[in-house]
């Protein structure tokens, strides 16, 4: 199995060569790291949405696509003289096995682990790994592995995750709900003093109060960038159903009065999704 499955990903190394060959395709030859950032963000929404959807079919087609995006961008550095695509495979699994030794240096006897304290391990290992490394000019912090170019939601999810790893958190979700009281009264204070637009109090209290509530969907277990796309697409079909409902009675939408529009809502609400 291991074999075929090399097979197909030679296969698909080598289209890419044949793509970004001098005779082949223009738009593929032109492309650079850069040029590819969206299309890199692109493919991982879709994947997400794929995931979401439930169809394994869907996944299956992403996952190719994601997969390609890989391929591509080390095919670059390849011709750049800097990397191969079997350099980042070699890496990443080296990575797994020194990152797990609770698997592979696994002796008899040894305790199960939980997730909590695998995490915990990990951090510290990635911790030992930039001490032994000192070839950063910038010394490597627990957070600064984080991205600063993802959603902000999902940025705030785990920086609070990398904090909460080394032991930086609330001891129960209770009291991230206190703390999310807190902020709610923070914010309404600003609001009420007439403080709002972008730099002002009013934004710094609703980025505390955003964080906070990322923070509790860390400690539900919930993923919060998925739970506010179900929200939004829960919100699209219900708002959807009720322009249709007007227009189906030959009522334009921005013409209804918002008891009117509130009174249709209650009606798509109780229906059944």
């Amino acid at each position: 199995m291991i074999d075929r499955v090399g097979e197909r990903f030679e296969r698909l190394v080598e289209i890419m060569r044949v793509l970004r060959a001098p005779d082949g395709c223009p738009w593929d030859r032109e492309q650079t790291h850069a040029s590819l950032r969206p299309f890199v963000l692109e493919e991982t929404y879709e994947v997400l949405e794929a995931i979401e959807s439930g169809e394994p079919a869907h996944l299956c087609e992403e996952l190719g696509d994601f997969l390609f995006e890989a391929v591509f961008l080390a095919r670059i550095s390849e011709e750049a003289g800097d990397f191969a695509i079997g350099d980042a495979i070699d890496a990443i699994c080296d990575k797994l096995v020194r990152r797990h030794p609770h698997v592979f240096e696994r002796q008899t006897g040894d305790p199960t682990l939980t997730s909590g304290q695998v995490i915990e391990k990990w951090e510290t290992l990635k911790a030992r790994e930039r001490a032994e490394s000192g070839a950063a000019a910038k010394p490597k912090t627990t957070l600064s592995g984080v991205p600063k170019t993802l959603p902000a939601l999902l940025r705030a999810y785990e920086v609070s995750f990398r904090a909460a790893a080394v032991g930086f958190d609330w001891a129960r979700p209770a009291d991230v709900l206190d703390k999310i009281e807190e902020e709610v009264a923070e914010v309404r204070r600003e609001v009420e003093s007439g403080a709002t637009g972008n730099l002002s109090r009013a934004e710094e209290e609703m980025g505390d109060l955003l964080f906070a509530i990322a923070n509790l969907s860390r400690k539900l277990g919930i993923e919060p960038e998925a739970a506010l796309r179900r929200a939004t697409d829960k919100f699209t079909t219900r708002f959807e159903a009720m322009e249709g409902a007007f227009v189906s009675r030959g009522q334009l939408l921005n013409k209804a009065s918002l008891e009117e529009m509130e009174a249709e809502w209650q009606r798509v609400k109780n229906k059944p999704l």
